[in-house]
Order: C-alpha cells, then sequence, then structure tokens
C-alpha cells in the first residue's frame, strides 16, 4: 500500500515535467518549418556622419559696366558740313542791271548779290522770294509771283564770300510811263524786298533808276557762285 503510493507521486511529477516542458516548446517562435527562428542579425552600425563641406568662397561682386552718358541729339547738317546762313551773316546788297535782258524799255531784268559778311562760312540753298516794298510799311509790299529757273544747289560761302541771284521781269513796252503787252498797267518800286532762304528779309534798290515790271510776274535763279549776265 505505501509503495503503491510512492511510485504514484512519480508519476505525477513526471507528467507534471513534462507538462512544463510542452509549455516552454509551445512558447517558442519557430519559423515557416517549424524550427525554431534565429534571430536576425543586428542593424548596420550607422555610417559616420558626413564631414560638412567647406563654405563655398563669395564670388567677387560683378564690376558695374561704366555707363555712357546719352549723346544729345544731332541736329541737321547742312549741306557740305556747314551750317545755313542766318540773317546776321549775310548782307544783300543793292541790284544793278542785267546785261542779258528781254526787250522793252522797262527794268527788264537785274542781278542781286549775296555776301558773307561773317567770319564763319555758312552755306546758301535755295531761290529767293521778291516782293514790291510798301513805301516803308511791310503790311503794303506787293508779293510778286516767282517762276523758278534751274536746279538749286547748295553753296558754300567762306567768309567775305558771294552769291548772286538773277531776277528777270516782265518788261514794260514803249515810251514814258510804257505799257504792258498784257494790257495791265504797270507797276514801279523804288525798293524790293529780297527774301533769303533761311537767312530773312532784305529791302534793295537799284544802283541805277527803279524797278518797273508787268503783271507782277518774275523768273528768279537760285543762289549761285557764279555770277549770270
Amino acid at each position: 500500500m505505501h509503495h503503491t503510493t510512492g511510485v504514484g507521486r512519480t508519476a505525477a511529477v513526471l507528467a507534471a515535467a513534462l507538462t512544463v516542458t510542452a509549455l516552454m516548446t509551445g512558447c517558442t517562435p519557430t519559423g515557416e518549418d517549424g524550427a525554431a527562428a534565429v534571430p536576425s542579425s543586428p542593424a548596420s552600425a550607422p555610417s559616420a556622419p558626413a564631414k560638412p563641406s567647406a563654405p563655398a568662397k563669395p564670388s567677387a561682386p560683378a564690376k558695374p559696366s561704366a555707363t555712357h552718358e546719352a549723346s544729345p541729339p544731332a541736329g541737321p547738317t547742312p549741306a557740305g558740313g556747314t551750317k545755313a546762313c542766318t540773317t546776321g551773316q549775310v548782307k544783300v546788297s543793292d541790284a544793278h542791271q542785267a546785261d542779258v535782258r528781254p526787250p522793252g524799255t522797262g527794268t527788264g531784268a537785274v542781278v542781286v548779290p549775296v555776301t558773307n559778311t561773317s567770319t564763319h562760312p555758312c552755306t546758301l540753298q535755295g531761290f529767293p522770294t521778291v516782293a514790291g516794298a510798301g513805301n516803308g510799311s511791310p503790311d503794303h509790299n506787293l508779293p510778286l509771283a516767282t517762276t523758278h529757273s534751274g536746279p538749286a544747289t547748295a553753296v558754300t560761302l567762306a567768309p567775305g564770300a558771294r552769291v548772286w541771284t538773277k531776277l528777270t521781269f516782265v518788261n514794260v513796252q514803249g515810251e514814258a510811263d510804257g505799257y504792258c503787252v498784257s494790257g495791265a498797267t504797270p507797276a514801279t518800286f523804288p525798293t524790293l524786298v529780297l527774301g533769303v532762304p533761311g537767312a530773312g528779309s532784305h529791302q534793295i534798290a537799284m544802283d541805277d533808276g527803279i524797278f518797273a515790271e508787268c503783271d507782277n510776274k518774275v523768273t528768279v535763279t537760285a543762289f549761285s557762285s557764279a555770277e549770270p549776265s
């Protein structure tokens, strides 16, 4: 009876040991094939921190480009690079009767000289305008209808140099007061007003006699360095 009880205790102890072992085996992680899982290798050691790169040297500031002051706009350059004559630079002298003039008893044609009286060269170009002077009253000037003869070429006048223009009128016919072929009444003027392009208006007389013409018309040549006949 006593022996049986000892065997039973021994069997109970073995059974309990087996149970504990089984429980411990169930708690051990296994892989898919039932083998015990092997812990993975530890993560590789962190790489050494990168050395900070040397700070970039600041680039030299760009040199400011040279500034150029704007040049004032250039004005028109007269022919030959010489400035146009102005009123204060020229003198218009009295006219003299031309050698070549239309038939008749009137003035016929006159030649008018223009002189550069300044100390600088200047340029003239174009045709004059002509008006009968109104006896000291510009409001009473009588403009004559002008016809241009020949081309207008720029002429440069050195200081003291001279140019000319020729005025050819519709001539008065007959004796005494004369008459006009057109039937108009002849006109006479003690002085004329000659307009010079860019150089103002100038009152002139004849060096011998007075201006007499018909129809208030005149043919004019451009200013030229060659004196017309």
